[in-house]
């Protein structure tokens, strides 16, 4: 059957192009490192560099804790792109209107048609945070 397949593909497609991230450069970036080693903080470290200013939102997650786990995600991925091993999350919240997802699939062969329709109402999720470097303890 074909009809898996294409809502796989529908639904991330649709779901890709909801997310978004942004950023405003504060320092200095440096060298990329791993995103799983990025760390979340409430506040800022002593000693920790500035390196940017990033937003994130995503409607790619089902249920209000897979959005937000996902614009974190997406956060902790651009951070880790500029170098920053560290993000201070600065708040997650509802961005933007509700986003709807809706996914359509059919055949029409020589016994009629046929046809399967879903619609997924979401919401954006948006994390705001600073990527920061954070010195090595000693």
């Amino acid at each position: 059957m074909k009809f898996p397949l294409v809502i796989a593909l529908g639904i991330a497609l649709i779901a890709t192009g909801c997310a978004s991230t942004s950023r405003v450069m504060l320092g200095q970036a440096r060298a990329p490192v791993d995103p799983a080693s990025v760390q979340v903080y409430s506040t800022p470290p002593a000693g920790a560099m500035e390196i940017a200013q990033l937003e994130s939102s995503s409607a790619v997650g089902f249920g209000t804790q897979g959005q937000t786990d996902a614009a974190i995600a997406r956060l902790k991925r651009e951070a880790a792109a500029l170098g920053a091993n560290g993000v201070v999350l600065m708040g997650v919240g509802a961005g933007g209107s509700p986003v709807g997802m809706s996914v359509g699939a059919g055949s029409f062969g020589r016994h009629g048609g046929g046809g399967l329709s879903m619609g997924i109402p979401t919401q954006q999720k948006r994390a705001a945070g600073i990527a920061i470097w954070v010195p090595p303890e000693r």
